[in-house]
């Protein structure tokens, strides 16, 4: 995994949503709110576990991500089902959401 540079995780803070399309089927993709912590990326499930490019991206397991200038290819990596996300990327969330509640952790 390359490590994100200093303009992109700079891009990717100040932007708050970026368009993230699963697989490589060339769909548009979604529009998806995300949070930066600890020098990692972290995308929000609005409708949780449920959402169409939730279940996608698990499914494909890679694909692209757009903002800015900053564009990639990615493979997607679960936080798990812990019910509590560490404590860094829930303050993240905390700090850029107003509800929580449906957030796939």
């Amino acid at each position: 995994m390359t490590a994100w540079t200093p303009g992109e995780l700079a891009v990717l803070t100040d932007s708050g949503s970026l368009n993230l399309s699963a697989g490589d089927d060339g769909q548009p993709g979604a529009e998806i709110g995300t949070v930066v912590a600890g020098g990692e990326l972290y995308v929000r499930a609005y409708r949780g576990a449920q959402s169409g490019w939730y279940r996608a991206a698990r499914e494909h397991g890679h694909g692209r991500i757009r903002v800015g200038a900053v564009a990639r290819a990615l493979a997607w990596a679960s936080c798990g089902t812990v019910p509590l996300a560490p404590r860094f990327i829930r303050s993240a969330c905390e700090d850029r959401f107003s509800d929580l509640s449906l957030l796939a952790f």
